[in-house]
């Protein structure tokens, strides 16, 4: 491969790396044309992509990245699995393909610039679909702005329900509440005193 050709090719990985959220490696020996059709056409299905390269460029393309904890798992024939959407759905994908067995073993991937192991991928493709848990979480937050709301309207809600029930203990005949007495009107001022001797 001429030298301009590598760095194309390393280019393009890093551009593809820059915008995957999660990027998995894993071994390949043996796969049929068809089954490596269906293998890209499930993960295309996820918003992911598998690229298979030379393990020199994708050390290349990793460097000063952090993808470059996938380093250790290169070696060999390697597929890349690029994941642009949701890493739990891409993950769910890689681990049914177990049914390939030898032919298609997963060594581990990176996920937020933290390495991931085999068995962690899988614990990850366990976890509900992002949608689920964004609806969970709405509803936690939720949860408590629906108390406050509940209890800033509880005081009104109980004068409401004390004014209703000496509305109807009062009947419907009853006349209304008297107004509070005011203040009492001045009396007429008594007749000044007689003048002695009058």
């Amino acid at each position: 491969m001429k030298k301009a050709d590598k760095t194309t090719v390393v280019e393009e990985l890093a551009g593809r790396f820059a915008r995957a959220t999660m990027a998995l490696v894993s071994e390949y020996r043996g796969l049929s044309a068809a089954q490596s059709t269906d293998l890209r056409r499930r993960v295309r299905a996820v918003d992911g992509e598998l690229r298979v390269a030379k393990n020199t460029l994708v050390r290349l393309a990793i460097k000063a990245t952090p993808y470059q904890a996938l380093e250790d798992k290169l070696g060999g024939p390697v597929i890349i699995i690029f994941c642009y959407g949701d890493p739990v759905a891409v993950a769910k994908t890689v681990a049914a393909l177990r049914e390939l067995g030898d032919k298609f073993k997963l060594r581990g991937g990176v996920l937020g610039g933290q390495a991931l192991s085999a068995e962690e991928l899988q614990a990850l493709s366990t976890l509900p679909p992002r949608e689920v848990v964004m609806a969970q979480l709405l509803g936690l937050l939720q949860a408590p702005a629906t108390r406050l709301v509940r209890l800033l309207n509880e005081p009104g809600s109980m004068v409401a329900r004390v004014i209703d029930a000496i509305g109807k203990q009062r009947g419907p005949e009853a006349p209304p509440t008297a107004a509070p007495p005011t203040a009492a009107a001045p009396t007429e001022a008594a007749p000044p005193p007689a003048e002695a001797g009058a």
